[in-house]
């Protein structure tokens, strides 16, 4: 199977962290050479010290003006582009429906799915130019199931998946895939955040709602920011030539949100 990405000119948005600093370096591991933006200056300063092979720029991509900046670097660093990960997102707020301020709701939104399209109506020209290459979108569990107060970010990840589909038919042509990966329960201080806050909540203890989560998976066990990783470069590589239009769960079987 071959997943070498050499030379492979990559965009990971929200780089600095988490799941998208797993995809960042596991390109560059495979021969990639890899732009990331972050909002968070620190974590690139950080990634610039740990990782220096990846170049950065900090932009909130939710803005059409940074976003416009970031791909004018984008052009600099990398001269043109063949894979974008559009990784950016956020969680939103969690309540019920009546008790979410239409600011929250439009935040979310505008991180989670419009930050997607700003990103990717640049991108769409550049990777045309380069003969085709692959788009890779980060839906979510969420945007396959239900998930109760979290009603901004599930509509905002299921969106994902319609955007993806439509996209592949579009840009299929001209040589473009584009699929997205839709993760359950990442493994990480977040979930772990998550957890807590849940069990808080419920005046429950910490592993009390880590079991309750646990229990939701056939497989009984979270996935790693490098399952997401390993994905990513499998689907923007040889491997995954004649992979297009697809929502990849990479979940471990998870049947409910919690």
């Amino acid at each position: 199977m071959n997943t070498s990405a050499r030379d492979l000119r990559v965009l990971v948005t929200a780089g600095a962290g988490g799941i998208g600093r797993a995809i960042a370096t596991t390109f560059l591991e495979h021969g990639a050479r890899v732009h990331i933006c972050d909002i968070d200056h620190n974590a690139l300063e950080e990634m610039k010290t740990a990782v220096p092979a990846v170049t950065r720029t900090v932009a909130d991509v939710s803005s059409r003006a940074e976003v416009d900046r970031l791909f004018a670097d984008v052009k600099q660093t990398l001269g043109g582009l063949d894979v974008l990960v559009n990784n950016a997102g956020i969680a939103g707020p969690t309540a019920k429906v009546e008790d979410i301020s239409p600011e929250d709701w439009e935040r979310c939104i505008a991180v989670d799915l419009n930050a997607m399209f700003y990103c990717t109506r640049l991108a769409m020209p550049l990777i045309k130019a380069a003969g085709g290459g692959s788009i890779i979108c980060l839906s979510s569990a969420a945007g396959r199931l239900g998930f109760a107060q979290r009603t901004p970010y599930a509509a905002a990840k299921w969106a994902v998946v319609g955007f993806t589909k439509s996209l592949a038919i579009e840009a299929g042509p001209e040589g473009v895939r584009v699929n997205c990966i839709q993760p359950g329960n990442v493994a990480g201080e977040r979930i772990d955040r998550v957890i807590e806050a849940k069990a808080k909540a419920l005046g429950i203890t910490f592993e009390a709602m880590r079991n309750r989560l646990l229990e939701s998976v056939s497989l009984r066990t979270f996935v790693t920011a490098q399952d997401i990783a390993n994905t990513a470069l499998f689907l923007a590589t040889d491997a995954g030539r004649h992979i297009s239009g697809q929502a990849l769960p990479v979940c471990g079987d998870l049947r409910y949100m919690v």
